[in-house]
């Protein structure tokens, strides 16, 4: 079949928009098979016509689409949906392969022009800037970057459809390459039926995801790219500054992915010990497979013969005595093929591990085979000339040892302050745990971690709540045990707003073990315990509360024994929620500040874990100007950042825009930290003059922010009516409830829902509501205008919250939004509100154009701004269509009619808005 519009029958124009029209007319063929001209002819009209509104607003062309959204009646309805929600699914697919092409054009300039961000302009930078070898080689000491996936609601896309999405880049990709005429044909074809069953398949998920489905979904990434492209990050940036620095580097392990999934138990019952030590099984099977596949191609590259070449001494001996092990097993048919028989027995061991004794016990021992392999070839191969698949293999088994990705644990504190009470009760330590004041509980946890005695045994019984408490701390002994140490590092608990909530972790901890105090005083520590600050009153609290234990000798030795590291989980999306996105960057930015300055007078390290979303109402954006953003001198101990919900499939799907990624990271990581270390660059950080400013524009802004969300009564009655809240529960996108204890309180919503509604409606009013208030009261009260346009330049806390904003504001739509307002029943509460949304967001939009002297938002970044304006005639049907299907949804419920069919519409057209904006919660 040759399809009637080929690739290079398209003109020579932009690419990026010739891959756009290509998939385009690939879509209308199959549009055109599935539902006839007919449903070509309606997609096409109501595209022209939301054009048009678009190029000039009309409000006769406005009623007109409107009446045509009206008007269409199911099945055509469904079909029309899908067709848009499709369409931007195949625009994403065609930016992300235009990011490569972009990439590869880089890398055909041989160096003459340096992509920005790129590894090669990172070493660039430091060259340029005299940065010596001493400071590079420090910061390589220091350099840490973990990303944790994590399986928060926020993916709409089913992974069965991701995986076709894939495999349409990637034949797009070779549609780039030079092919023949039959090639191209088939390549052609092949994308017709992959857009045929993207068609065909079913989008919305029929049923809740499971811990397990969540766990599979994460597994996907690291056995689809991960595993491939971190090592290969590696030994890129060893090749560099091998090249450009002229002597020989070894590049320590700093870049590495950790996960939630089957760790995270906050207001997860399903996340139980049991399934938790099942996610570690499913971890080390997949690592375990990957090492085999790698080991059998390394086995084909490995036919050295003894009869040609001399091998170490280390070698033969190894493979003579673990012969005699493997007795009876199968052997490599040529004993002078040794590295041939070495990889047999590896194999063999890998086969055993973690079934008998015979296997490998540990990641340390396969590491060990693997150097002593790369060590005798070194022996008799080339000089210069090493085997990178033995060098990948090596850095592979640093990186993910058998435990794949370091898990870390979750839960609210709240949880472990019940089980301490019924623990302690039980066993008469206190009667009423809960009941103490803080200064009494400090006492009372001190007293039980300093004795030496067990509180819990075997012939108590407690709640089932506080035995599975008791059950995640054995497990985690366990999981130590038996996958590495690595394996779960860090206990996280969420709210967190006291110093007890801490040492009630570390009771817990002594119980199984995992905590010790020997007669000597000495203590071995074998878990990080790391607060979650996450409100605005919890960020303003944070130094004091981590100074009071810092000051606790027992604490500190606990610290001491956690190689003097301390981690410290900070929470962008409720500290948002709960104050606006300016205010709580801001208290999160001075927050760490603080607690560094505080901890370096009792000489601690610490490691910042930001949880930051996908979205940019919670702490959003490019990865590595979330790693500009933060105060410069807390990078250096080490970062880590949660990666979210439709985050990974945006970032890690493609393993080229993977490596894109993640060499951003590292390059901006890697120079900040050298400029940081070179002491005649420190005093240039910032201004306390625009910190001021900050406190100040901080406090305006919360103060309008809180005005609407807690002060007017009626703002939750808004937000329930006009966003599709209540009904995004249905998407099945999560293990998780969308509220903490199932209610109904602001409080116990979720961030992600709030989020995730908000920016279906367009309103986005969390990534900016208030910040405009806050900007504009100070250039009022201060004459502050040129001020700020001076942080804007030189500051990249400051420009990387305006650029939020900007974004946000240009995703956000007051006229698609006014839709959704209408849908509030009371019209006195839907005005007012309404009314202050806008008026606050035309006042934001007006003072940041001023800030950055631009005439349009997003002028500084044409490449988007163009993007989001080629979006929006596809997104808008979805939107109006959605309102109507929710107003219609709403007034079947409150008459008890049947609403399945009409509730999947309103799912289909969420799914084409997050694939249109792309952004979720």
């Amino acid at each position: 079949m040759t399809l009637h519009l080929s690739v290079k029958e398209q003109g020579h124009g932009d690419p990026l928009q010739r891959d756009v029209k290509f998939l385009g007319d690939i879509l209308d063929e199959v549009l055109l098979h599935e539902g006839g001209q007919a449903l070509v002819n309606k997609v096409e009209n109501i595209r022209s016509i939301a054009k048009s509104l678009r190029d000039e607003h009309n409000p006769s062309v406005y009623a007109q689409l409107k009446e045509e959204m009206t008007n269409l009646q199911p099945p055509l309805r469904q079909n029309v949906i899908r067709s848009f929600s499709i369409y931007l699914q195949l625009v994403n697919i065609a930016e992300q392969t235009h990011r490569i092409r972009r990439r590869r054009e880089y890398q055909h300039q041989s160096g003459e022009l340096l992509q920005p961000g790129s590894l090669e302009d990172g070493v660039a930078s430091l060259i340029e800037n005299n940065i010596s070898t001493d400071i590079v080689e420090n910061a390589l000491q220091t350099l840490s970057l973990e990303l944790i996936i994590t399986a928060h609601p926020t993916e709409a896309t089913r992974r069965t459809v991701l995986q076709i999405h894939q495999r349409i880049a990637n034949l797009l990709q070779q549609l780039d390459q030079p092919c023949t005429k039959r090639e191209k044909e088939d390549l052609e074809e092949s994308l017709f039926n992959e857009i045929t069953v993207l068609w065909q398949t079913d989008e919305l998920r029929d049923h809740k995801l499971t811990v397990m489905n969540e766990v599979k979904n994460g597994l996907y990434y690291f056995d689809e790219t991960l595993f491939d492209v971190l090592p290969q990050v590696h030994q890129d940036l060893e090749d560099l500054l091998v090249e450009k620095y002229g002597q020989n580097w070894d590049v320590p392990t700093f870049l590495r992915f950790g996960s939630w999934i089957g760790g995270d138990r906050d207001g997860n019952p399903n996340v139980t010990a049991a399934m938790t030590w099942k996610t570690l099984e499913q971890q080390r099977e997949l690592a375990l497979q990957k090492y085999k596949a790698a080991l059998q191609v390394l086995m084909k590259r490995l036919s050295h013969s003894t009869k040609r070449i001399q091998v170490s001494e280390e070698l033969l001996n190894s493979v003579e005595q673990e012969t005699a092990l493997f007795e009876g097993k199968k052997k490599w048919r040529n004993e002078d093929e040794i590295y041939r028989c070495k990889v047999t027995i590896m194999l063999e061991k890998l086969e055993q591990c973690g079934q008998s004794g015979a296997g490998y016990q540990s990641a340390d021992e396969l590491l060990r085979d693997i150097v002593m392999i790369e060590k005798s070839i070194k022996s008799h191969h080339p000089h210069g000339y090493a085997l990178k698949m033995l060098r990948k293999l090596k850095r592979q088994v640093e990186l993910f040892g058998f435990h794949l990705a370091t898990l870390d644990i979750r839960n609210h504190s709240g949880e472990h302050e019940s089980a301490i009470a019924e623990i302690f009760k039980t066993v008469n330590v206190t009667p009423d745990y809960k009941a103490l004041t803080e200064e009494e509980k400090m006492a009372v946890l001190t007293k039980v971690l300093q004795d030496r005695r067990p509180l819990i045994s075997i012939f108590d019984t407690y709640s089932p709540e506080t035995q599975e408490i008791i059950e995640v701390f054995r497990m985690i002994r366990r999981a130590k045990e038996e996958f590495g140490d690595r394996a779960i590092e860090v206990y996280l608990i969420s709210m967190t707003q006291s110093s007890s909530d801490l040492l009630e972790v570390l009771v817990l901890a002594k119980e199984v073990g995992l905590y010790r105090v020997y007669p000597d005083g000495r203590v071995v520590s074998n878990l990080h315990v790391a607060p979650l600050l996450e409100t605005i009153d919890d960020l303003t609290a944070g130094p004091k509360l981590m100074e009071q234990l810092f000051q606790l000798e027992l604490y500190r030795n606990h610290i001491t024994a956690r190689n003097n590291l301390q981690e410290i989980m900070l929470g962008y999306s409720d500290g948002s929620k709960d104050g606006g996105t300016l205010t709580a960057n801001w208290k999160l930015y001075k927050a760490q500040q603080e607690i560094h300055d505080m901890a370096k007078k009792y000489d601690i390290r610490l490691k910042f874990f930001h949880g930051r979303g996908g979205s940019l109402g919670r702490g959003g954006g490019p990865l590595n100007r979330s790693l500009l953003s933060q105060p410069a001198e807390t990078l250096g101990d080490g970062v880590k950042i949660t990666e979210q919900g439709e985050v990974l499939s945006s970032r890690y799907l493609l393993s080229e825009i993977a490596y894109r990624s993640l060499e951003q990271a590292t390059s901006t990581l890697l120079t900040a930290i050298a400029h940081v270390s070179n002491e005649a660059e420190q005093d240039d950080l910032r201004s306390a003059e625009w910190e001021q400013a900050m406190d100040e524009i901080a406090a305006y802004a919360l103060e309008k922010y809180q005005s609407l969300v807690f002060k007017d009564p009626d703002f939750l009655t808004y937000f329930r009516q006009a966003t599709p809240l209540l009904e995004l529960g249905a998407l099945n996108i999560g293990s998780r409830p969308m509220s903490r204890k199932g209610s109904n309180r602001f409080e116990d919503l979720r961030a992600i829902p709030w989020v995730f509604a908000w920016t279906q409606s367009r309103q986005l009013m969390p990534a900016w509501f208030a910040a405009g208030t806050g900007l504009q009261s100070f250039v009022e009260k201060k004459e502050g205008l040129a001020l700020l346009q001076q942080m804007y330049q030189k500051w990249p806390f400051f420009r990387s919250t305006i650029d939020n904003l900007q974004m946000a504001l240009t995703k956000a739509d007051l006229t698609t939004a006014k839709e959704y307002a209408d849908m509030v029943k009371d019209e006195e509460i839907e005005q007012r509100i309404f009314g202050v949304i806008t008026e606050e967001y035309n006042k934001t939009k007006d003072i940041i154009l001023q800030i950055t002297g631009q005439s349009s938002l997003l002028d500084h970044v044409p490449n988007i701004q163009e993007s989001v304006r080629l979006r929006n005639p596809y997104v808008d049907p979805l939107n109006f269509l959605q309102v109507q299907l929710l107003s219609e949804l709403r007034q079947k419920a409150e008459n008890n009619d049947d609403t399945s069919e009409l509730l999947r519409e309103v799912l289909l057209t969420i799914n084409g808005v997050a694939a249109g904006l792309r952004n979720t919660g």
